[in-house]
């Protein structure tokens, strides 16, 4: 017959298993890594393999802590007059503190979400949600990847012109038309280290990077979007002017982006919009 193990040995025993699910975990979400639909799935089944885990090593605890030949310490009569003195377990200890610790990161989670609910990202989003009400708009969210400027244009140019254009695409037009109209564009750029307006060369590896790289577009790139594509562009956003109007001498529907400061940790981003639906509104 086996001899029970000692808590020394199942403290590693519990601490090699826990290791070894992180490693099975960490194998699951590359799996799932661009798959929305199975990260949600996988938060599931991680949570249901943490808490199956957890529970059995508690109660391995507890019949540890129950094990023959130990007195049971969960109660005691000391006198059969007296009233009973109840002395909790080791396991019981445990789980009264991780209850305890459960509730107090509750109570930090409901907080943070009322310091949010009254944060510049919610502020900022519920104006321009507001903004886009009245002109029955609301916001099609667009990925933060350095290309949220093209994108959004990109669902705008095939939602009002059932036009598809790629983000290369778009990126290529955009370097294009301001080397073709850099006397309108080079006196408002300058080097961000010396502040000087940039240089030929300078200026050129500009329009090299808008075409290689993902690097991130701001009020030039939509006025030579607006140019390129001969088309207004109507910018909303929660502070300033309420709309910035590129291209208005353009015929044709607008494509309305949203424009936020306070939408990620990295910075400024752009979303489009969609129409409100009968339902939704």
């Amino acid at each position: 017959m086996d001899q029970p193990m000692s808590l020394e040995e199942i403290e590693a025993k519990h601490r090699r298993e826990k290791k070894e699910l992180q490693a099975q975990i960490q194998g699951l979400k590359k799996i799932a890594k661009n798959d929305k639909t199975k990260k949600k799935e996988l938060t599931i089944e991680i949570a249901k393999l943490e808490s199956e885990l957890e529970l059995r090593h508690e109660e391995e605890l507890a019949a540890l802590d129950n094990a023959p030949g130990e007195p049971d310490d969960t109660a005691s009569l000391e006198d059969e007059d007296e009233v009973p003195k109840v002395k909790l377990s080791k396991a019981q200890k445990r789980r009264d503190k991780k209850q305890q610790q459960d509730k107090e990161r509750a109570e930090q989670i409901k907080l943070q979400e009322k310091e949010n609910l009254h944060g510049p990202r919610n502020i900022e989003i519920q104006s321009i949600t507001n903004k886009l009400k009245e002109r029955k708009l609301s916001i099609f969210s667009i990925p933060s990847d350095g290309d949220c400027l093209y994108q959004a244009v990109a669902h705008q140019v095939l939602a009002t012109r059932s036009n598809t254009l790629s983000v290369e695409d778009l990126r290529m037009q955009v370097a294009t038309f301001m080397r073709q109209n850099k006397e309108d564009f080079l006196p408002f750029m300058s080097n961000p280290n010396t502040f000087e307006m940039l240089t030929e060369s300078e200026f050129n590896d500009y329009c090299d990077e808008i075409v290689n790289t993902k690097v991130w577009g701001g009020q030039l790139e939509i006025r030579a979007l607006s140019n390129s594509l001969k088309c207004p562009i109507n910018v909303i956003q929660a502070s300033g002017p309420e709309c910035i109007e590129q291209g208005a001498e353009f015929e044709g529907p607008p494509l309305i982006i949203t424009y936020h400061r306070h939408m990620y940790k990295l910075g400024e981003h752009y979303n489009s919009t969609q129409a409100i639906c009968e339902s939704d509104s």
